[in-house]
């Protein structure tokens, strides 16, 4: 059965830390957040701080992955489609103004630079996952047909 290269568990790894690093930042740290944006503080932190679970258990999620990546490969999916679609909606608000285009550097740092990898990763996965269910329709069959006195 085939593994994940050395380079996909260590960037699942580096990936994984990374969102949770910035997930408490988002949760703890957002008046500076917010500063370093360029970005006016609202009066309620609730959604920034809510945002900031949600990242840190993303990484909590690659973490998984790279331990046991076909049992949690659909976290990985749910990642890399949270990075896709934020990365887009980070655009456009950068596009529109609502966002300065500084923030496009973050973007790519923390989103956009992960979604070819993730999808390499993703399809490996894929792979393994359907050696594994082939593997496990091979061998039940084999103990059905001895079960049936076969």
């Amino acid at each position: 059965m085939p593994t994940l290269s050395p380079w996909m568990k260590f960037l699942l790894r580096f990936v994984a830390v990374y969102n949770v690093l910035a997930g408490v930042t988002m949760l703890c740290f957002y008046h500076e957040s917010y500063k370093a944006m360029g970005v006016a503080k609202p009066e309620l932190n609730l959604p920034i701080q809510l945002v900031g679970v949600l990242v840190a258990l993303f990484g909590v999620g690659y973490w998984m992955v790279a331990r046991r990546p076909v049992d949690n490969r659909n976290l990985l999916l749910l990642g890399f489609w949270s990075k896709l679609l934020g990365s887009v909606l980070g655009i456009y608000y950068v596009a529109v103004g609502k966002l300065p285009p500084a923030f496009l550097g973050v973007l790519l740092f923390s989103d956009i630079a992960y979604l070819p990898p993730f999808y390499v990763i993703l399809r490996r996965l894929s792979a393994m996952a359907a050696e594994r269910d082939a593997l496990l329709a091979a061998l039940t069959s084999q103990w059905n047909d001895k079960s049936l006195g076969g």
